[in-house]
């Protein structure tokens, strides 16, 4: 989620923490861990450092629609010979289960905003997974073989699995996501 508007912070000093800096969102509360032995300057100066590397980081998860065309043109490039070509990518909110859909009818593809803020290559597997679709649209053998050369495929569907997971109130069995694939797949 972007963090445009200002959260809480919340630094944690550690005696075991000797050099290192980090930093992470815990819902509305930024945490930022230092050494304990840190002025109050060098806390200022390392809560603004981090605090921008966060947003710099959610930025690079949450591209626009206009980044995420690019992104489907540069996948179906590297992966499929550039045969799969959308008419249209863009961010949705109204996916329901699925973790992104595509219209073979005009080209266009949807991607849930459920996945903005995971990892890149896990959106890139979900957009190579919906590119593939317009070249297959079924789930069968020639489907998955597009997605054989995207090397963390099964990372992917395993990392979606996880967050399925979580999501069902502690692994209830997903429904499935269309025809006959897990409804999340793993990264």
């Amino acid at each position: 989620m972007a963090h445009d508007t200002i959260t809480s912070v919340e630094v944690r000093r550690s005696r075991r923490r000797t050099a290192t800096v980090s930093a992470y969102r815990d819902g509305e509360r930024t945490v930022v861990a230092i050494p304990a032995r840190f002025s109050r300057a060098q806390e200022r100066e390392w809560v603004a450092k981090m605090l921008a590397r966060l947003e710099d980081k959610e930025r690079r998860r949450r591209p626009s629609d206009a980044q995420l065309v690019q992104r489907a043109h540069d996948l179906s490039e590297r992966y499929l010979e550039g045969r799969a070509r959308p008419s249209s990518v863009s961010w949705s909110p109204h996916q329901g289960r699925r973790w992104g859909s595509c219209t073979l009818v005009d080209g266009s593809i949807r991607i849930s905003t459920r996945v903005q803020g995971m990892p890149e290559w896990v959106l890139d597997y979900v957009l190579l997974h919906e590119l593939a679709h317009l070249l297959h649209a079924g789930h069968g053998p020639a489907f998955w073989q597009l997605l054989e050369g995207y090397p963390r495929t099964e990372r992917a569907r395993g990392f979606l699995e996880g967050v399925s997971f979580v999501q069902d109130e502690g692994g209830a069995t997903p429904a499935p996501a269309d025809d006959d694939e897990p409804a999340a797949a793993g990264a």
